[in-house]
């Protein structure tokens, strides 16, 4: 049976086969049996490298420790509200950081960082949605239409599923939406975002 481990976009775990190409954690979710207890623990949500210097994460979901999540893409781990890694992503986190204080320039560094995204993605421990209008949503926001998340992608709106996207519904113009994506993770993309991980898969362009 699958692990309890797959992140949608609007943050929820959930169990499914399919893994993703992104990997990240928000600290030591699970029981000793592997089932998941508890949304988070701590402010600090990251998205990781599936491989980082030979380190085996073997057997997955390990008691005590902390719960290995998996993400579709990244634009899957921005909506649920995940940042790079400092670490395995060490060049991501500094070009993010290039982008975030053009937007924060009282709230710097990672504990900073992770306390703005905190207040920014949840209203308690529900996922907190903004009002904003789809046309002026950069490429790789997600947003709600009809209680399902759609990635903002060119003209076109794509119904995110753990396996992939499908085609969704022309993007259309002035039509006020539910945005998921957290306000400064919509900036980050706004400005221009590349790293070492797929912002988006493959399944985006296979229209």
């Amino acid at each position: 049976m699958p692990l309890q481990n797959r992140v949608t976009p609007l943050g929820d775990i959930v169990r499914v086969p399919a893994r993703g190409l992104v990997y990240g954690n928000r600290g030591s979710l699970h029981d000793a049996a592997g089932t998941i207890r508890r949304p988070f623990n701590g402010k600090r949500w990251i998205a990781c490298r599936l491989e980082f210097k030979g380190r085996r994460r073997h057997p997955l979901m390990k008691p005590g420790r902390y719960t290995e999540l998996f993400f579709l893409d990244e634009a899957t781990a921005f909506a649920a509200g995940h940042r790079p890694c400092a670490e395995c992503r060490r060049e991501d986190y500094l070009r993010f950081l290039t982008k975030w204080r053009t937007r924060h320039q009282d709230a710097q560094g990672a504990d900073a960082i992770d306390e703005v995204l905190h207040d920014e993605r949840l209203d308690g421990k529900a996922q907190r949605y903004h009002v904003g209008s789809l046309d002026e949503q950069p490429d790789g926001t997600f947003v709600l239409r009809d209680g399902t998340p759609y990635l903002v992608l060119g003209d076109r709106l794509l119904r995110w599923s753990p396996s992939g996207y499908a085609d969704g519904e022309p993007r259309g113009v002035r039509l006020s939406v539910s945005v998921i994506t957290p306000p400064s993770l919509v900036e980050v993309l706004r400005a221009g975002w590349s790293s070492s991980v797929p912002l988006f898969h493959p399944s985006a362009f296979a229209r």
